[in-house]
């Protein structure tokens, strides 16, 4: 029997590293990882990609993990492998004694796969929640998830981050004087309600009929845009055709300027080149995706490291998450 006092003891004597916080990042978002884990004020850890001719590939921590909280960074974008590298990396993780391994996927790909809308599809994203927790995540740590309900396809925690602390101050800064926001579709309306009801302005929506996937039909507004200045606000940017004929018909309608602020940079297909040639003045990104290598003139981007950094400490040293979504203006400052 272990008297009170012998538990004590070996409580004292257990090793300083135990719950030592660890962060690592899968080779798709390295990039965003290294500002993160310098945000939080350590280096990244190491990981080594092993990959063999036919495409398969391993990868490997470098350094013990034993007895710490793992953070594992890493985007499920396209390709498919980026999804298969976090897994690898939970597992491996798990399997080397880490006491918790936190998934931090700052653009959870396939949350548009939320739901049967015809017969005979997945729901994608309620697969990946399932195969993430028999990976072995102890927590999912995200932003700004296509579909809020997706986090009730988590058995786990999920921290669910908001951009809104980092497109609030950003927008209160442009030189707008008659400020409207857009919602680029009807899906996108009650998100830009809320920036609206914070900033104290109007807003309107475009309503659009698709034929198809990435293809719009027809598109209508409904609201009064003249003579404003008009900020379409939406969470995932992928082919910018929404955008772009968003923006077109507000300018059309007689809005003064047109910008738009969008959380996730997917910009598949054509993206860059039609948000180029476009009437938007320009478009705020966050770098929850890595950008292409290119001079663009119209994309800015906006980092989420701070918020993610901030996000890591609240979860290892059990401080409150809904701190964070916090929109005052000393807070807003630390993270942009």
């Amino acid at each position: 029997m272990i008297t009170a006092k012998s538990s004590e003891s070996k409580t004292k004597n257990m090793p300083s590293f135990i719950n030592k916080v660890k962060i690592f990042a899968g080779s798709g978002s390295h990039s965003i990882a290294e500002k993160i884990a310098k945000a939080y004020g350590q280096n990244l850890g190491s990981v080594t990609l092993n990959s063999f001719s036919d495409g398969e590939f391993q990868p490997c921590i470098d350094e013990t993990v034993r007895g710490c909280d793992v953070f594992i960074i890493q985007s499920t974008m396209p390709p498919a492998d980026n999804t298969m590298e976090l897994l690898m990396l939970i597992d491996a993780a798990k399997r080397a004694s880490a006491h918790k391994v936190v998934a931090v996927i700052p653009y959870f790909g396939l949350a548009r796969q939320d739901r049967k809308d015809k017969p005979r599809v997945p729901i994608s994203s309620k697969m990946v929640a399932n195969i993430l927790t028999a990976a072995g995540a102890d927590r999912v740590m995200t932003m700004d998830l296509h579909a809020p309900q997706i986090q009730g396809f988590f058995d786990i925690p999920v921290d669910h981050l908001d951009s809104t602390v980092i497109f609030i101050p950003y927008i209160k800064s442009l030189p707008a004087e008659n400020l409207l926001l857009a919602a680029p579709d009807v899906g996108a309306t009650k998100r830009v309600r809320e920036f609206a009801k914070f900033l104290g302005v109007e807003m309107v929506i475009c309503d659009k009929a698709r034929k198809r996937a990435n293809e719009i039909a027809s598109m209508t507004i409904i609201g009064d845009v003249k003579g404003k200045d008009v900020v379409l606000i939406d969470d995932i940017c992928d082919t910018a055709n929404t955008l772009c004929k968003a923006a077109a018909l507000i300018k059309e309608k007689g809005a003064k300027s047109v910008r738009a602020v969008c959380t996730h940079p997917v910009l598949s297909g054509k993206a860059y080149e039609n948000l180029e040639n476009s009437v938007l003045e320009e478009i705020v990104l966050c770098d929850t995706i890595p950008i292409k290598n290119g001079n663009y003139s119209k994309i800015k981007v906006l980092s989420v490291d701070n918020l993610f950094a901030n996000a890591i400490r609240s979860v290892s040293e059990f401080g409150s998450i809904s701190s964070l979504f916090n929109i005052s203006d000393s807070y807003q400052k630390e993270l942009i």
